[in-house]
């Protein structure tokens, strides 16, 4: 492996991009976690998105995911737009696609970076931009008889 150029001694990553996925599986924390492990991090930022009881005052019955057959592609686009703009030693994101219920975690994704400023900045970045431009969909249906769709922008 080659030296970084900024911080000597640090070796560099082969492939930052560690696990993207979409699954209809439940998700681990720990599955994530271990994926983005890397021993020139001095920082993991990790963000768990799980299923909420309420939703703009409503009360949440049911909720499901589903995606685009795309969506796939779109999220390694947003990996690699990460990877570009941060100094990213690994990075995974996991989204979870059909029926889950209250307390399920739809979505874990993780970034190491040398300093932990640097795996924030990173780590808000790939879940803001998950949310917004990978074509996700949640289905949700309130205990009320109504129901909605939210989805990518």
């Amino acid at each position: 492996m080659a030296r970084t150029q900024d911080h000597p001694g640090e070796q560099a990553a082969q492939d930052p991009i560690r696990l993207l996925e979409i699954r209809e599986t439940p998700l681990s924390v720990d599955e994530i976690f271990r994926a983005v492990g890397d021993d020139a991090a001095g920082g993991i930022a990790l963000f768990v998105g799980t299923v909420r009881n309420h939703d703009e005052g409503q009360e949440v019955g049911a909720l499901g995911y589903s995606c685009h057959p795309t969506a796939t592609d779109e999220l390694r686009r947003v990996a690699e737009k990460v990877v570009a703009e941060f100094p990213v030693r690994a990075l995974a994101a996991v989204h979870r696609v059909g029926e889950l219920t209250v307390g399920d975690l739809a979505v874990v994704v993780a970034v190491s970076c040398a300093h932990r400023g640097e795996a924030f900045e990173a780590c808000r970045k790939l879940i803001d931009d998950l949310k917004h431009e990978v074509p996700i969909w949640k289905h949700q249906r309130f205990s009320d008889g109504t129901e909605e769709w939210v989805g990518a922008g």
